[in-house]
């Protein structure tokens, strides 16, 4: 079974084949928990919106437009089952590394992770970089978090947000500018 498409396996499902949806999930299971750990910051959180989003597509699978793709449609679905548990992005010590160079502050330098302050430095950016993402619009924010930190393309978030592909280039921007300039203050009002 693993030999057939993605729409191979919906239409399996659809008629009835319930192993052609168990092999949707197996082949898209932990990459959607990656992307929600990395959105909610828990993994037992990312793992419970995970079954919800794939119990809530086999539900809805009639309803699965094929000009998207089906892990784009089924990220999009489980993110909106995250969007109550997320309070902040939890963000990586390597993600949005080049808009804090934009803002104008040095990052902790990867070479002296030994050094004492290294680990207290690496948390004190990466909550500057959380409390400044905080401060901008969900709209905005919410491309860029996709983009940057999830990693998706700029054509999955537009279908996973259901917006065109121009706004979201044009939202990532704006957000990527809002957070350069309230980093940039940030880090004025902390020296």
């Amino acid at each position: 079974m693993n030999s057939l498409s993605d729409l191979q396996l919906i239409d399996a499902t659809l008629s009835g084949d319930t192993l052609a949806f168990d092999e949707l999930v197996r082949r898209y299971q932990d990459r959607l928990v990656h992307s929600l750990e990395q959105a909610l910051g828990s993994r037992d959180d990312a793992l419970d919106v995970a079954q919800q989003g794939f119990v809530l597509a086999w539900k809805k699978l009639s309803t699965f437009r094929r000009e998207a793709g089906f892990y784009s449609w089924l990220y999009r679905i489980a993110r909106n089952v995250a969007i109550s548990r997320i309070r902040r992005p939890k963000i990586s010590s390597g993600s949005l590394d080049h808009l804090h160079e934009a803002a104008g502050f040095e990052l902790a330098d990867e070479h002296s992770q030994s050094a004492p302050d290294h680990a207290l430095l690496q948390t004190e950016q990466i909550q500057m970089v959380q409390q400044a993402l905080q401060e901008i619009a969900e709209e905005f924010r919410r491309p860029l978090v996709l983009k940057e930190i999830d990693g998706f393309s700029y054509e999955e978030i537009a279908q996973i947000i259901d917006i065109p592909l121009g706004t979201v280039r044009s939202r990532i921007f704006r957000a990527r500018q809002e957070l350069i300039a309230k980093l940039q203050r940030l880090s004025k009002d902390r020296q």
